[in-house]
């Protein structure tokens, strides 16, 4: 996962929705014509499974193949895997023109649109022990009552502390925040002594984590209904506001960097909420910066971040659907799913693998406990402009009466939906 989830959202904002204004167009491959997803006929095999993967980086890239080619050798079939330039642009093209890869990742924020008209096979219960994928990462790909991939692993977001600021403004271990009346008051007491307490990033994949922790979100569970305009939701949107206007917390543009993690390390803020992919950027580019992760200070309403992951999607249309639920058996073993953790930094989605990933990697505890009461994406279909135009009116928080946010994103996502 790590920065693979960041380059994920970019490209799927600069494809502009190839998949969903192909399919709302109609003359793609999506449509819905009789047969027009239908069940290919299955081959027996041997398989030559095509994998297509948005990649993280080099390490990523070869920990996959190395994996790819040990389970191609023990079953005695073949497996190509190849890192996408643009994941969202080149799966919408190849589905488009009737010959999808076999095996690809799917991020969760996309997820809806390849269900919704038919595009993948729904294996989920197929694969060994399924209850043991946390429940939440379950739920992010089930649709219809139906679970259709499996999260291949997961990050969630939390609070990094700077641990040198932190002791500037005269504050301790005991004052990290669990609460958002201490988030409030350790925030006071950072500004005081002349620093931004919080760089918060400025879209519903940050702040939206406060909805939860109010206990609202953007659409029901199941993905059918608009839910934006509510008592939770605005209680959410007025603390942060609070924080905006009393200069306790700060976009990132606001302080001259391009997200939360990039203002972190330039000791721009005190505290940062994000995912566990800021490890491997504060190494890479703010080595000597000394840091703590915490989890999410609660809400009203308890406990609440935000989860982002992949799964590992089987094409509809694949020949070799039996041998590509194999092959996804075996990349997402406990023991496979380590490998990838210690290869690329990612978090197991196996309950099983918890134990041994904290025992490991101890600072990633935090945001491996998010895992229990994590919201995962919006699960519905052609939502891309509507969250946008969230996103854009988040970025106007400070000066924007909440109410009209979310009336005219509740607005919106009914429209959307069809309500």
């Amino acid at each position: 996962m790590t920065r693979s989830y960041l380059r994920t959202a970019a490209m799927a904002l600069a494809a502009g929705g190839t998949l969903i204004s192909a399919a709302a167009c109609g003359g793609s491959g999506f449509d819905d014509s009789p047969g027009q997803n239908a069940t290919a006929q299955q081959s027996s095999g041997p398989a030559s499974l095509q994998i297509l993967i948005g990649s993280s980086g080099d390490a990523e890239t070869t920990a996959v193949k190395e994996a790819a080619a040990a389970w191609a050798k023990s079953s005695e079939n073949n497996a190509t895997v190849t890192p996408a330039q643009d994941l969202t642009q080149q799966l919408g093209q190849a589905f488009a023109g009737g010959n999808p890869p076999d095996v690809f990742y799917v991020d969760a924020s996309r997820f809806a649109d390849y269900a919704s008209v038919g595009a993948l096979e729904p294996y989920g219960d197929k694969i060994s022990n399924p209850d043991d994928f946390y429940q939440t990462l379950r739920t992010t790909f089930t649709r219809d009552g139906k679970f259709y991939c499996v999260p291949k692993d997961f990050s969630t977001l939390a609070l990094v502390v700077d641990q040198d600021l932190w002791k500037k403004a005269g504050l301790g271990d005991s004052d990290v925040p669990t609460t958002w009346e201490q988030l409030t008051s350790v925030a006071e007491k950072i500004k005081a002594k002349g620093d931004v307490p919080l760089a918060l990033g400025d879209t519903r994949d940050r702040i939206g984590a406060f909805m939860v922790q109010a206990g609202g979100w953007i659409t029901s569970p199941d993905g059918k209904q608009a839910t934006a305009d509510s008592p939770e939701n605005l209680k959410a949107l007025q603390y942060v506001q609070s924080l905006l206007k009393g200069g306790l917390a700060k976009y990132p543009k606001q302080l001259d960097a391009g997200w939360g993690g990039e203002a972190f390390g330039k000791g721009k803020a005190a505290m940062t909420i994000e995912g566990n992919w800021i490890k491997g950027a504060l190494k890479a580019d703010f080595p000597d910066v000394k840091y703590t992760v915490h989890e999410l200070p609660a809400g009203p309403k308890g406990k609440g971040t935000l989860s982002f992951t992949n799964c590992w999607g089987i094409a509809a249309k694949s020949r070799y659907k039996e041998q590509a639920i194999s092959f996804v058996e075996a990349m997402t073993k406990a023991e496979q799913q380590m490998a990838f953790a210690r290869a690329f930094g990612v978090m197991p989605s196996r309950q099983s693998a918890k134990e041994q990933f904290t025992k490991e990697f101890p600072a990633d505890a935090p945001f491996m406990n998010g895992a229990e009461y994590a919201q995962g994406p919006v699960n519905a279909p052609k939502m891309d402009s509507v969250l946008a135009d969230l996103d854009a009116g988040l970025q106007q928080l400070a000066a924007t009466d909440p109410k009209t946010i979310l009336s005219r994103v509740q607005k919106n996502t009914q429209s959307a939906l069809g309500d």
